[in-house]
């Protein structure tokens, strides 16, 4: 890279998304992104970064010179033209993307999730109910991470006893060991659990067809634009997305509902907002979206030269865009360092992306963040967190806890 004018940026404002301590707080570097140098280049890591709001939300909207082919994490090893195997749609520009959209939202409809929302509360109930008679828990391994598994389990039709499982390995496919930038071993393995396990499942599936997700993937069917002809899912396709929902439509869930009572605890007054007023916490979700975003920054891969700002960003290079920094910008959120629940944020919200690619789980998050808060918030008078003993998921892409001790006071 020889443009002066971003020679040394790494020097000037350190930012690299595989630390430690970037990860125990982001928010400040994304500050001084904003601010010094919204169109970031880190010439050690060879990555691109946009900061600011309107840069991000342009990115996302330009699914012609952005491409998301290549897949949206910095790992080396998922980074490539294979990274569909492992992310599904999430890792294809249309036409191929918008196919098998087109064929996933067969199943994956609207109705289907909203059904869900008798389940969720007797999932959630169940499952806070022991919570409370606890007292002291772990809110993760306790609540938050069963809940969306469990959620993501029935939309697939998978045993009870198999979800303890299937946890671990999702738990193992986003840690990240300190100082290694790529995929770790566990990971790859996780990996191929999950897809032998899948293979297995569909297969099980194939002879036994019901009303669940993934009966309703084997048997989905469109149109080919091109041929006029019946299309359906590969097994791999299959495969590839039931993977994806294990990431996408359970760990970030996981950590929205950690990160909300964290950021409620660290702002008693906004807590006592949604414990007052249980109809509030809709708001309580929107607002942990917007503050402390499970998803902090996806990829995406220069298909066409592109120019944000004072800088054209050359083909085949990499751009973060930093979701966690555009949720931040002052420029567009009043107070934007305040946690506020109860602000509108609505048509600025970056947390699930915007365009082709906007997130197709975005109304189940919701929710199952609405539904299991809503439980927290009309049982509780108070809530204290050890955050001592608190840890903190270390991901490239994922920010939330994988342990956090808490003790609560019942009404």
């Amino acid at each position: 890279m020889t443009d002066l004018a971003v020679a040394g940026m790494e020097q000037r404002i350190p930012f690299d998304p595989y630390a430690y301590d970037f990860h125990e707080d982001p928010y400040p570097t994304y500050a001084r992104l904003r601010a010094d140098a919204p169109v970031y280049y880190n010439e050690a890591q060879d990555f691109w970064a946009l900061a600011r709001h309107g840069d991000v939300r342009s990115a996302f909207r330009d699914a012609v010179n952005l491409s998301n082919a290549w897949g949206v994490s910095m790992d080396p090893s998922s980074y490539g033209p294979d990274a569909h195997k492992s992310m599904s749609f999430l890792a294809m520009d249309d036409p191929k993307h918008m196919r098998i959209r087109k064929l996933v939202s067969k199943g994956f409809t609207p109705r289907r999730v909203n059904d869900l929302s008798e389940r969720i509360t007797a999932l959630t109930d169940a499952h806070w109910e022991k919570c409370l008679e606890k007292g002291e828990f772990d809110y993760v391994a306790d609540f938050a991470g069963l809940l969306p598994m469990d959620v993501v389990s029935e939309l697939l039709g998978v045993p009870e006893s198999d979800r303890a499982f299937l946890r671990r390995q999702s738990d193992l496919l986003l840690h990240r060991e300190e100082g290694v930038l790529d995929i770790p071993e566990a990971a790859v393995y996780a990996y191929i659990e999950l897809h032998k396990y899948y293979t297995a499942l569909i297969a099980e599936r194939r002879d036994n067809l019901g009303d669940d997700l993934v009966s309703a993937l084997i048997t989905a069917e469109i149109d080919d634009d091109e041929t006029g002809e019946k299309t359906s899912l590969s097994e791999d396709e299959i495969v590839g997305f039931m993977v994806l929902m294990v990431v996408a439509g359970n760990e970030t869930t996981t950590k929205l509902l950690a990160n909300a009572l964290y950021w409620a605890w660290r702002h008693p007054a906004e807590l006592a907002k949604v414990i007052s007023d249980v109809d509030l916490v809709p708001d309580w979700t929107e607002e942990t979206l917007r503050y402390d975003n499970s998803t902090q920054m996806v990829l995406r891969r220069v298909a066409a030269d592109v120019t944000y700002g004072d800088h054209t960003i050359p083909a085949g290079q990499r751009v973060l865009l930093l979701v966690g920094s555009a949720n931040r910008d002052e420029d567009v959120f009043d107070d934007a360092a305040s946690y506020q629940i109860g602000r509108d944020c609505s048509q600025a919200l970056m947390s699930f992306g915007m365009g082709t690619h906007f997130c197709l789980g975005a109304h189940l998050a919701r929710l199952e963040a609405n539904i299991g808060l809503a439980a927290v918030a009309r049982s509780i008078t108070s809530v204290d967190i050890d955050i001592d003993n608190a840890v903190r998921v270390h991901s490239v892409n994922v920010r939330g806890f994988a342990e956090l001790p808490v003790k609560v006071t019942v009404r």
